[in-house]
């Protein structure tokens, strides 16, 4: 009987932060989902349209390219980072300062604001004093992200795995770190070739890690805002316009309220959709393949 009131007691602790919950997330996500209903033309005067700006958000045309677009972001820099992560997680020094000046140098493009680094990039690609640009046109390629969408959106890729990248590499470098030597030991009595040791010990052992900075990547290139809006602001013409910055553009510079809650909503829904599906596709392989080894 003690027990269980120090139990109901100590759910206690847990209210203040339910009340910050409710207050940063529930609050906001409850005022849009009201606005997503009706057409809004001041604070006193709003009638409701049902699901209208719902059918009229995934009807549009504009927002159907930009959701491919950002689908297709999304998926080519994950196909990049997570394989280039989990090899310079294998190549970095496990003991010595070695180890903790690298990891040291390889956080540095983690702790740069978002918007600086699009500052960044914009400079370092300019023809005239940018140092990739520069470099490009004395090769003798007509590298211009303001006119060929093509190198827009090469660039968009290549600083988001600048920038990513590393998140990926400490994430399996702590996973690796967190295999016990006994495992190593094994593997060398049976004489097991590098390939053997990584794809029988050390990749599952990264499934973890790796399912926890898949689903940190994809949340967040799928809502990438600041460095393509700085670098590129959406051009040329839309080809790098992803659905954040449409989603800005509709709610902030059209002030369409109604339309821009219903699509925050379709927006949210599709993250979550897609990351309960990649989670539950993990776990289920794990647990099939769990089945198949107490077999």
């Amino acid at each position: 009987m003690v027990n269980k009131v120090y139990n109901n007691r100590a759910w206690l602790l847990v209210l203040p932060m339910l009340a910050l919950v409710a207050f940063s997330a529930i609050i906001p996500l409850m005022t849009v989902v009201n606005y997503s209903v009706q057409d809004v033309f001041d604070a006193n005067t709003r009638f409701f349209t049902g699901i209208e700006w719902f059918e009229r958000t995934l009807n549009d045309a504009g927002l159907q390219a930009a959701l491919l677009r950002q689908f297709a972001f999304s998926f080519t820099v994950l196909a990049i980072q997570v394989p280039l992560g989990i090899g310079i997680a294998l190549l970095m020094p496990k003991r010595g300062w070695q180890a903790s000046a690298v990891l040291i140098l390889i956080t540095l493009p983690l702790l740069i604001p978002w918007n600086v680094v699009g500052s960044i990039w914009q400079i370092f690609t300019r023809g005239d004093i940018g140092l990739m640009g520069v470099g490009l046109r004395e090769l003798g390629y007509g590298y211009n992200i303001t006119r060929n969408p093509v190198d827009a959106w090469a660039t968009i890729v290549l600083m988001d795995v600048w920038h990513w990248t590393p998140l990926i590499a400490l994430l399996c470098y702590s996973g690796l770190r967190s295999i016990p030597e006994a495992y190593y030991q094994a593997a060398r009595i049976d004489r097991a070739s590098k390939w053997a040791v990584f794809r029988y010990i050390q990749l599952p052992k990264l499934t973890n890690v790796l399912v926890i900075g898949v689903l940190l990547r994809f949340m967040h290139s799928f809502m990438i805002y600041a460095e393509p809006f700085v670098l590129t602001g959406g051009g040329p013409g839309s080809s790098t316009t992803f659905l954040s910055q449409s989603l800005a553009t509709m709610a902030i510079g059209q002030q369409d309220l109604g339309p821009s809650a219903a699509f925050s909503l379709i927006y949210f829904l599709i993250i979550l959709l897609v990351c309960w599906v990649f989670y539950t596709a993990i776990m289920n392989m794990q647990k099939d393949k769990a089945e198949r080894g107490g077999v």
